[in-house]
């Protein structure tokens, strides 16, 4: 089942990723070849795209968003647990099918929209920088050394 964009202006609009059949992926706006760490840079920035399979045209942006978040589950810390991700199987094929897709839709949207900045480093970076003036200062004064 191709999903594929209705009009010409959102054409426009998306980053095209041609994927190959070797499975490389291609961005046409920098001409070059792009890793899944590439086009998760592209979410991150909230750059628009989409991921297209050169022979069919099919739009595969799910199949590669889903990638990206296989393998960060796969790693370290998973955000779904197992029970989460059971809950969304049973799902399929329900009759609340739908529903439950719009509700983890509006309520990770809502998450988003109170999230006062993602990520959070900046902020991290300025508290530490904070924190590291003061002890700079307290150890100066310590050593009996003055700022000018």
């Amino acid at each position: 089942m191709s999903s594929k964009k209705s009009t010409a202006s959102d054409d426009t609009q998306d980053r095209v990723i041609k994927k190959y059949p070797n499975r490389r992926l291609y961005d046409t706006a920098s001409s070059s070849y792009v890793a899944l760490a590439d086009i998760k840079q592209l979410v991150m920035h909230n750059t628009p795209f989409r991921v297209v399979d050169v022979k069919s045209g099919e739009d595969l942006t799910r199949s590669i968003l889903l990638q990206i978040i296989l393998e960060h589950e796969s790693e370290g810390s998973p955000i779904l647990t197992e029970q989460v991700l059971a809950n969304i199987i049973r799902f399929y094929g329900h009759s609340m099918q739908g529903f439950m897709g719009s509700y983890l839709e509006k309520n990770v949207q809502t998450f988003m929209d109170n999230v006062p900045q993602l990520p959070i480093v900046p902020t991290l970076v300025s508290s530490y920088a904070e924190q590291l003036q003061k002890q700079t200062e307290h150890m100066m004064d310590v050593m009996g050394l003055k700022r000018k």
